[in-house]
């Protein structure tokens, strides 16, 4: 038994052996029309890494010519095939710019795109990659307007969104937590503009009545009384908002406290 698993083991071996000189004589020949066929069938079977090497090879020799389209797709796939996506990305991009025309422009637009979403990281880091992202996800609709991928690349620009709205929601809760009052208020607020689609907005309508009362009590005499309005202009809105907040008793509780520091004054 174990001479007939060394056998078949040896076998293989032989066989990837025979398979890499193969692929080493094909990387150093001149015949250019064989390694874009094989670089095609390399590019079939998803072993990208080798069929990226031969595309290398062959794609200055074929530019303007009829295969350098198709070239200039397999290329950016094979990039793409790999999870390059900041690389697959400049690839698909630059094939929309090359053939605007080509049957393919929109997909690789698209694609383009799509892998910037891809590269975008989690809403705990730096989120510079998310907002490119956002931008050739509006160039796209902006470009193809009709396009069936539309849907697509709206789900994915509110997949985005969300993110930023997680990124800006944790940055003012730090600001809230070491007491940094006002940058908390003016965070939070903030997200209310930018991100008015947010299902965290009764929370920071609340966030904002804590951070301006503490901000409030905080203060120096003469300017306790203005900081202090706007703890109940922040209840009130909250309340006008949501009615039945799920807030609704430690809203009351500071806005209560903020009227009492107003009648004494």
């Amino acid at each position: 038994m174990i001479k007939k698993l060394l056998y078949l083991l040896a076998i293989v071996t032989l066989v990837q052996l025979s398979s890499c000189s193969k692929y080493q004589r094909l990387l150093k020949s001149t015949d250019q029309a064989k390694k874009l066929e094989m670089a095609i069938k390399y590019y079939e079977k998803q072993d990208y890494y080798r069929a990226l090497q031969l595309f290398d090879d062959v794609i200055i020799v074929y530019r303007g010519k009829e295969q350098a389209e198709k070239i200039q797709y397999y290329y950016a796939y094979c990039y793409y095939g790999q999870a390059d996506y900041i690389v697959a990305s400049y690839h698909f991009k630059n094939f929309a710019k090359i053939y605007p025309n080509s049957k393919y422009a929109e997909e690789c637009l698209y694609m383009s795109a799509y892998c910037k979403y891809l590269d975008s990281p989690s809403f705990t880091l730096d989120q510079t990659s998310t907002h490119e992202a956002l931008k050739e996800l509006q160039l796209f609709i902006n470009f193809y307007p009709k396009s069936q991928r539309v849907a697509e690349a709206n789900k994915l620009i509110d997949d985005l969104r969300l993110k930023l709205t997680n990124k800006a929601f944790e940055i003012a809760r730090l600001y809230y937590k070491t007491e940094s009052y006002n940058a908390a208020k003016i965070a939070f607020t903030n997200i209310l503009k930018d991100f008015p689609e947010t299902s965290k907005r009764e929370e920071i309508m609340y966030y904002i009545i804590k951070s301006d009362y503490n901000y409030a009590k905080r203060s120096i005499d003469s300017k306790k009384q203005e900081r202090y309005k706007s703890v109940i202009e922040a209840y009130n809105n909250l309340i006008s908002t949501y009615p039945q907040t799920k807030f609704k008793k430690e809203a009351e509780d500071y806005y209560k406290l903020a009227l009492s520091n107003i009648e004494n004054k």
